[in-house]
């Protein structure tokens, strides 16, 4: 099940089933906690494949600019994986109140970094959405709508295509449900 939508602009968004960590884009993003602390989820994932060198500098990263916030992600080289960045963006914990703005914030910040780069394909998760505990009908919609303000904002962005990559059918349903309610046909 998978869906694309082409922007006047031409970027593009597409719905991908699979492995975020085999993804052949330039960066994929990190569904991280304020820490950078890799243990579980698409984090633990995406250290696992990537290797040490991925937890080594985003503890460095830590260190010297302080845990990440929705606005201010962090970004580090993807070890062995098959792009050449990981961007590491915290999303909301489902009850802590705002989630929807700071998961919007967390997908917007995390394009900004990667146009600010002049990276040109980016695959992303379905972030806060695992053991942060965001609905993922709701997480849909809203990750959806912040590509979308992005695109239609960004004309001259250096992306060119998004990959919303989901690894399980029910994230995956979510989403392509979201998908055809934004773009019909």
């Amino acid at each position: 099940m998978s869906a694309s939508y082409t922007f006047p602009s031409g970027a593009q968004i597409r719905l991908v089933p699979g492995d975020l960590t085999a993804s052949e884009v330039d960066a994929v993003v990190n569904a991280a906690n304020a820490r950078l602390q890799h243990g579980g989820g698409v984090a633990g994932a995406i250290a696992r494949r990537g290797g040490p060198t991925i937890q080594e500098e985003s503890d460095a990263w830590v260190r010297q600019h302080g845990p990440i916030t929705p606005d201010r992600p962090a970004i580090t080289s993807a070890g062995v994986l098959p792009c050449r960045f990981v961007i590491h963006a915290v999303g909301p914990v489902w009850g802590e109140g705002d989630e929807d703005a700071k998961l919007a914030q967390a997908v917007d910040s995390a394009l900004q970094l990667a146009a600010s780069r002049n990276l040109t394909t980016l695959a992303l998760p379905a972030i806060s959405t695992g053991i942060f505990g965001f609905p993922k009908d709701r997480a849909a919609d809203v990750i959806l709508a912040a590509l979308a303000a992005y695109f239609a904002g960004q004309i001259y962005s250096s992306l060119r295509r998004v990959d919303v990559t989901l690894f399980d059918a029910p994230t995956l349903e979510a989403f392509a449900q979201a998908f055809a309610r934004r773009w019909p046909g």
